[in-house]
């Protein structure tokens, strides 16, 4: 990973909360974050017990569901392991969008559907882009 490309990362522990991302299909880790810390859709990495996963990452209030308290959920792509408790930092590569009020949850799981096509694309683009680097 290069770290030029880093926006930001954060740490901490990964906390239960409604489980609203698994209703909605897109299971999260949640983290606590300071209030600074910027707001978004982001592509990046989780990072847990020293392996770094491609992460699609929201930082921010849940606008849709009048949410005031800002969290950081991470959805790990392809990953289903149970890691409550567990430390994981966090690692902001792209932002892909803001922070956004949907007029029903099936508004928001269109846009989380987008959002998660995104993610891939970038990873892919980047495990080519080093494939080829490599060829070179």
């Amino acid at each position: 990973m290069n770290t030029q490309s880093v926006l930001f990362s954060f740490s901490g522990a990964v906390k239960k909360h409604l489980r609203r991302g698994t209703e909605l299909g897109y299971p999260t880790a949640n983290i606590d974050v300071e209030p600074k810390t910027p707001e978004g859709i982001f592509v990046g990495f989780a990072q847990i017990d020293e392996v770094l996963y491609p992460s699609l990452i929201f930082v921010g209030k849940a606008l849709t569901f009048d949410e005031h308290d800002k969290k950081a959920e991470i959805y790990i792509l392809d990953f289903d392991t149970n890691i409550y408790g567990k430390e994981m930092k966090v690692i902001c590569i792209q932002k892909i969008r803001d922070n956004m009020k949907f007029e029903n949850k099936e508004a928001l799981i269109a846009q989380m559907h987008d959002d998660e096509r995104q993610a891939r694309e970038y990873f892919n683009n980047q495990s080519s882009s080093r494939m080829r680097g490599s060829i070179l």
